[in-house]
């Protein structure tokens, strides 16, 4: 969803939505207008407004589906998804004021009950095709 929808929602259904309160997405705004300039004349201009570039790295960090769907919803490539992800979350972890819990919670503490699934492509060797014999 662009900022010109998801500005309309309510604290609790944006928490929904992102993963965050409207407080903390107001502070990760502030931080990314000081860090990002708004046009120094070098380059194209972004296609994104910032709130739509911090929404969609923020979709894909909640949903976690591929960067090529995440574009899609935003008009944008793949890869420019990809470059906006991480110029956003390079800003975001350098500023020092956003970060996950630094250690993990005690064995009794956490529910972990986890399936791994292992996804990686493996090249698979098949015999060379013979002519058939008539």
């Amino acid at each position: 969803m662009r900022y010109k929808d998801v500005k309309k929602l309510p604290d609790d259904k944006f928490r929904r939505l992102t993963g965050i309160s409207w407080s903390t997405f107001n502070l990760m705004m502030d931080e990314l207008r000081v860090q990002l300039p708004v046009n120094t004349g070098k380059g194209r201009p972004p296609k994104l407004p910032l709130e739509d570039r911090l929404l969609l790295c923020l979709e894909y960090w909640r949903e976690y589906r591929t960067l090529f769907h995440v574009g899609m919803n935003y008009g944008v490539s793949e890869t420019s998804a990809l470059r906006t992800t991480r110029k956003i979350e390079d800003i975001l972890i350098k500023s020092g004021k956003f970060s996950l819990p630094k250690q993990m919670p005690d064995r009794e503490e956490a529910n972990w009950d986890v399936v791994v699934v292992d996804a990686t492509e493996i090249f698979v060797q098949r015999p060379k095709k013979t002519e058939k014999m008539v």
